[in-house]
């Protein structure tokens, strides 16, 4: 599959979701929420693709999901997590010259004491890099974000 028919299909599996979740609501079968997670690309970084899966997986499986989008400055991270009380947090980079950026973003939510979890997970990730820069999870794909959804919210 090649990358425009990919982020097209995305676009679609969207749009669908959205659709059942609003007939979902209207006819009183709202989905019960498991809990909210604030997702962002790094700042930086534009390459959203692999965090709107991840939002698709994590919305369909229950929990609310908080979007920053992608270029996410460091503190619109901590702000959202401690406006919305969350306690997951999910950071995603594709390129290495924005690794720096998701290791400050963590040293930011660590340095306003926030209890929350961080999921990291990208491209030019690994589970010794996802340690290195304190982050509690590495999620090496968007099914994998789910279950460590699962683990720390329920």
């Amino acid at each position: 599959m090649f990358l425009p028919q990919l982020i097209m299909s995305a676009g679609v599996a969207q749009a669908a979701f959205e659709v059942i979740r609003k007939h979902m609501v209207m006819s009183d079968n709202a989905p019960v929420s498991k809990g909210k997670i604030v997702i962002a690309t790094v700042k930086g970084d534009v390459h959203d693709i692999g965090k709107n899966i991840v939002k698709v997986l994590l919305e369909n499986y229950g929990y609310d999901v908080i979007d920053l989008g992608k270029d996410v400055e460091y503190q619109a991270v901590v702000d959202a997590i401690r406006d919305n009380d969350v306690k997951l947090c999910g950071l995603s980079a594709l390129m290495t010259t924005t690794l720096v950026s998701m290791k400050e973003t963590i040293a930011l939510i660590r340095e306003n004491n926030l209890d929350c979890k961080v999921m990291v997970g990208g491209a030019v990730l690994t589970p010794e890099y996802a340690k290195e820069i304190d982050a509690d999870f590495y999620a090496k794909d968007a099914k994998e974000s789910v279950d460590i959804a699962k683990r720390v919210l329920g």
